[in-house]
């Protein structure tokens, strides 16, 4: 664990991360965690309930900054070059005619993103190994002078480190990498092939980003101890290729091998929706935050306009009063849960009445509205069994769910993940129901219209991969 510290005495005022958490709160409304390190000390950190600090939360391809850490270890090891050619660990995989881009393509060319290719291959919706669908993909460009961010790349470099090591990346990274910096339970999916996904699946702490990243800014030792070479580091973190040149864009700083450059001369890594590990080094910094929003850049933008500017070279004189207010508010984070009523006048109608449903994508078969004193059990039947969501006004309920529901464009089964609840009656015939898989970014919103013997189910996402964060409508009859 990572020491504990006073903002004052670490050089930044308790009022201005309040600011920043306020701000965070009310602008942003879809924070997950926070976590300031300032000269090796955490000096805040809050979870938005039901998210805490001992949950892992998905972190997307912030991953790739960690597969990145991977491959330059295994290069310190002697066993891979950055020059090496990326057709000679596949060769079983190779097309019978491999293009002279693609027989020019590098490990090099595969951390700065700039493999050669004009559009990412879909790994998941191939048929072939993972692998084999990605060299047999068009290289209509020279390896190493067209820049496309590409996540199947970084899965390639996983594959490779898993070739020359005998071991998934997180296997090889368990002993040198997470046990020494105190990372208990990090999980990353796989490929079909029992391949470490590497561009994405890889699940920790909040605290671990934090110490992930402090281990970046100590270049490489921690506990007195190396655990990267410092000039990795060093590579891995600068400008490797363009990224564009929109100045007020973070994402058109360059980029690195699997970090990219900000403004201000920081440098980070990130994942989908909100996931940040940003490393300061002239301020001897490190912000982590998990979050489930659809604008990146303005979260980033509240590190720099309310974090960046308040950080000061001296201790500041010592603040209880601010200290106190900044802890509390900390304390009380909260994603916003359904208000309402516990009841209405519509309840006791409804309350058990089975709603059965067509075949649906969501593979809900019922539903039924159980009312109570002070909430409601929302019951769902699927092909899984049956399930009840125990749910009140103005607050979280947790408890795991099994049934399928399309979060984020993708089918996830809230059985396999921890999930809270909270519901009310937001209207005579309306019932509310929020779902948040508090180890992801995503959280759920369904509404439930009782009109007569019909329940109309409209539900929409936080965010999502695809076009649009509404689901189909379902429609139910009630059986009984």
């Amino acid at each position: 664990m990572l020491p504990r510290s006073s903002p004052e005495k670490q050089g930044i005022a308790s009022s201005a991360i309040l600011e920043f958490v306020e701000a965070a709160d009310q602008k942003i409304d879809t924070m997950n965690s926070f976590m300031l390190v300032r000269h090796g000390h955490v000096v805040a950190e809050g979870w938005w309930f039901p998210y805490d600090a001992k949950s892992n939360h998905m972190l997307f391809s912030l991953s790739k900054s960690f597969t990145s850490t991977a491959v330059g270890l295994v290069i310190a090891d002697g066993k891979l070059a950055l020059d090496d050619e990326v057709l000679k660990f596949f060769p079983e995989d190779t097309p019978a005619e491999p293009s002279a881009n693609l027989k020019a393509m590098r490990v090099r060319d595969l951390l700065c993103m700039s493999a050669g290719h004009q559009a990412e291959v879909s790994l998941s919706d191939s048929k072939e190994t993972w692998t084999k669908a990605f060299l047999n993909h068009p290289v209509p460009h020279k390896p190493g002078t067209h820049f496309l961010y590409n996540t199947p790349a970084t899965y390639m470099l996983s594959a490779i480190v898993q070739n020359v090591t005998g071991m998934t990346v997180l296997d090889y990274l368990r002993p040198r990498l997470f046990e020494p910096l105190g990372i208990e339970n990090p999980q990353w999916d796989t490929s079909p092939q029992g391949i470490s996904l590497g561009g994405y699946g890889l699940s920790v702490r909040t605290e671990d980003i934090a110490r992930f990243g402090q281990l970046y800014l100590q270049k490489g030792v921690w506990m007195g101890k190396g655990l990267i070479p410092s000039a990795w580091i060093e590579t891995a973190t600068r400008r490797q290729t363009s990224s564009g040149s929109n100045p007020k864009s973070d994402w058109e700083q360059g980029y690195g091998y699997q970090f990219w450059r900000c403004r201000h001369g920081l440098y980070r890594g990130d994942g989908a929706f909100g996931q940040f590990c940003i490393v300061m080094p002239e301020q001897d910094a490190v912000v982590a935050i998990t979050s489930g929003g659809r604008d990146m850049q303005a979260v980033m933008n509240l590190v720099w306009e309310k974090l960046l500017p308040a950080l000061k070279a001296a201790p500041l004189p010592a603040d209880a009063l601010g200290a106190e207010k900044l802890n509390k508010r900390l304390a009380s984070l909260a994603v916003r849960p359904v208000t309402g009523q516990p009841t209405s006048p519509r309840a006791a109608a409804i309350s058990g009445k089975r709603y059965a449903f067509a075949s649906n994508y969501r593979q809900i078969e019922a539903l039924a509205l159980e009312s109570g004193k002070n909430g409601a059990t929302v019951v769902v039947w699927t092909p899984r069994g049956e399930s009840r969501i125990v749910c009140e006004p103005g607050a979280w309920k947790r408890g795991r769910a099994a049934f399928v529901n399309g979060v984020g464009g993708r089918m996830v089964a809230s059985s396999e993940q921890p999930m809270a609840a909270s519901g009310a009656w937001t209207g005579d015939d309306t019932f509310t129901l929020k779902l948040c898989l508090y180890e992801t970014p995503f959280y759920s919103t369904m509404i439930f219209h009782f009109n007569g013997d019909q329940l109309l189910l409209d539900s929409e996402h936080n965010v999502s991969f695809g076009s649009t964060t509404t689901v189909p409508q379902l429609v139910g009859k009630a059986t009984k």
